[in-house]
């Protein structure tokens, strides 16, 4: 084994996923995780996502320990919590996929109600944040150090037209991101963010259409990401690769942020995938 290939492994490490089986990051970062040497423990609150998208996993030979819990709530977490008590292994990482918005949710800032805004904000924000505190606590008892990377938005970096709760929420996953790695610093524990671009998953699908042409014309790197390329960098921050850093948020875009120019002369997004959705949305 060269030194590169030990500063990216996570040899008997536990690391968590939250949001582990949507088919998309979540489910692509478990697979690495665990190759890379970790035991993943792959939370997601859909039994039957996790028989389609870990099972597979497990039957490949990972180390993988998929478990059903809503990590929005407090049960969630304490069930995953016990699975990570009953692994072998020293709790090192955790990884915060759970959270996105379905197509319902876009709409103008002036027919967001507090409903609206609590449930994005619950599923983005505070699900993340509560689990980063269980597993933060945990790794601090231990005395060992840890990583801790949580996923934020381009929404969140810029401006997220018709999606205000949204990128709001993905905009203070980056201020927890800074606070809680200030805070948790002398404790070795490092905390970091990704903020994808507009990537190719099974989530996007629901309002992303095909067209090579509009990303062309979007993307500086002229296409949609992977969930293998957001995965990657999401590994380079759990892994000691990336020892020395901490409360940053990376950009992982294909340059869509340089050119900024994915929104038509309504503000809509070019990239949502037709007339009908893109009028009611802008629906007063």
């Amino acid at each position: 084994m060269t030194a590169f290939e030990g500063l990216l492994g996570l040899d008997g490490r536990i690391v968590v996923v939250s949001g582990a089986g949507g088919g998309g990051i979540g489910t692509t970062i478990t697979a690495m995780a665990a190759e890379a040497g970790a035991t993943v423990i792959a939370v997601s609150r859909s039994s039957e996502n996790l028989d389609q998208h870990v099972a597979p996993l497990a039957r490949r030979g990972l180390a993988v320990v998929p478990v059903a819990a809503d990590a929005s709530t407090d049960d969630g977490i304490a069930t995953m919590m016990d699975a990570v008590r009953r692994t072998d292994g020293d709790l090192y990482g955790l990884v915060n996929v759970a959270g996105g918005a379905a197509p319902a949710t876009w709409m103008p800032a002036t027919r967001v109600t507090r409903s609206d805004w609590r449930d994005l904000f619950t599923a983005n924000l505070e699900t993340a944040f509560f689990t980063s505190q269980a597993v933060a606590a945990e790794i601090k008892a231990s005395g060992n150090p840890g990583s801790i990377v949580s996923i934020s938005s381009i929404s969140g970096i810029n401006t997220a037209p018709f999606h205000i709760a949204y990128g709001t929420a993905k905009a203070a996953v980056a201020a927890m991101t800074r606070t809680m790695a200030l805070e948790l610093a002398t404790d070795a524990i490092r905390v970091n963010a990704v903020a994808p671009g507009v990537t190719e998953t099974a989530a996007s699908k629901t309002y992303v259409d095909d067209d090579a042409e509009r990303d062309r014309a979007a993307i500086a790197m002229g296409r949609r990401g992977r969930p293998e390329e957001q995965a990657g960098v999401i590994l380079f921050l759990l892994s000691d690769l990336s020892s020395y850093v901490t409360g940053q948020t990376l950009l992982v875009d294909g340059g869509l942020n340089l050119k900024w120019s994915h929104l038509g002369a309504d503000h809509t997004s070019l990239f949502l995938k037709d007339e009908d959705f893109r009028a009611e949305i802008r629906r007063a």
